[in-house]
């Protein structure tokens, strides 16, 4: 007697329903971690110079130098008398003003102008002596790390370069948010870290959730930077008031709160690039070495295939 074959009912799920339980198998989020993929490690480093920088100029404040002048028992100089010993010592500048301070043992304060540059230096008032700059070196240090945060220490074409950069940042937050989604299943352990999984798991984990939790500031930040760095393209959109409101929100100064806020998420962009290079490395890195072990065990066998059977009669 023949039994009749059971039909199986139709498991086949749509679109819709692959996306909500098994998005791995979808040909369109595979398109979309492989955008996602290789613009990350083409603009990894520049994320990261951005991500660091922009989180040290958060706080962009002037930090002057305190010097203190003594009047040596003689009065202080008037402004033409010390514009005589500013031109003595740059003879090739133009003096543009000269700032005399309220208080008797402040140094004034003169700005030159030169052909190329335009200097602002300390002068003592009693004695006409240079007495350097008048920016500290912190202030230096924080005015390199803006230029370097919105023009990439190149002037008009850093801040092109800076806006495709914002343009690339767009687009690996859309395409991460896509990615980032693991199913129905496991999408609660994907906003969490697991602090005592193995090294490579906790650095997905730590990418993973970094990027949910940052994604919509990240996001931000990347559109922001765009309308900073091409101004010229919105101002028929955009009103002087809009502009200044979208660079208070992409540095955060509405408050110390949110300016202690943006310091420390500002550093987001920076981890979710080296925790996505190290994902990369290791990926790579276990490729090659499962081959050349392969490889190695070949070697070994064909070598003993060879021993045994020159061995055999």
């Amino acid at each position: 007697m023949r039994v009749p074959a059971l039909r199986l009912p139709d498991v086949r799920m749509t679109s819709w329903q692959r996306w909500v339980q098994r998005p791995q198998s979808l040909w369109v989020r595979k398109a979309f971690f492989q955008i996602h993929l290789w613009v990350g490690i083409g603009v990894g480093l520049y994320v990261a110079v951005i991500s660091i920088s922009g989180s040290a100029i958060v706080y962009r404040r002037a930090f002057p130098r305190t010097v203190v002048v003594a009047d040596a028992g003689r009065p202080r100089m008037g402004v033409e008398e010390v514009e005589q010993s500013v031109r003595r010592a740059y003879p090739a500048y133009e003096v543009l003003s000269v700032a005399d301070p309220q208080k008797p043992d402040r140094p004034d304060v003169v700005v030159l102008e030169g052909r190329n540059e335009r200097l602002a230096r300390l002068f003592d008032p009693y004695t006409g002596a240079d007495l350097g700059d008048p920016r500290s070196r912190l202030d230096h240090v924080h005015g390199w790390l803006a230029d370097l945060h919105d023009n990439l220490l190149a002037g008009l074409t850093g801040r092109i370069v800076n806006g495709i950069g914002s343009v690339l940042v767009v687009l690996l937050a859309c395409t991460g948010t896509i990615i980032w989604w693991p199913g129905i299943k496991n999408w609660r352990r994907s906003i969490t870290i697991d602090r005592r999984a193995r090294f490579a798991r906790f650095n997905w984990d730590l990418h993973s959730a970094v990027g949910f939790w940052c994604s919509l500031l990240v996001l931000i930040w990347g559109v922001s930077g765009i309308c900073l760095c091409f101004p010229g393209v919105l101002n028929s959109l955009l009103s002087s008031e809009d502009r200044f409101w979208i660079t208070r929100l992409h540095f955060g100064r509405f408050n110390a709160g949110t300016e202690a806020l943006w310091t420390v998420l500002g550093l987001a962009p920076a981890v979710l690039a080296g925790t996505g290079a190290l994902m990369w490395w290791n990926r790579v890195l276990t490729k090659v070495v499962t081959k050349r072990v392969q490889h190695w065990r070949d070697q070994r066998t064909g070598a003993a295939s060879k021993g045994s059977s020159k061995t055999q009669p």
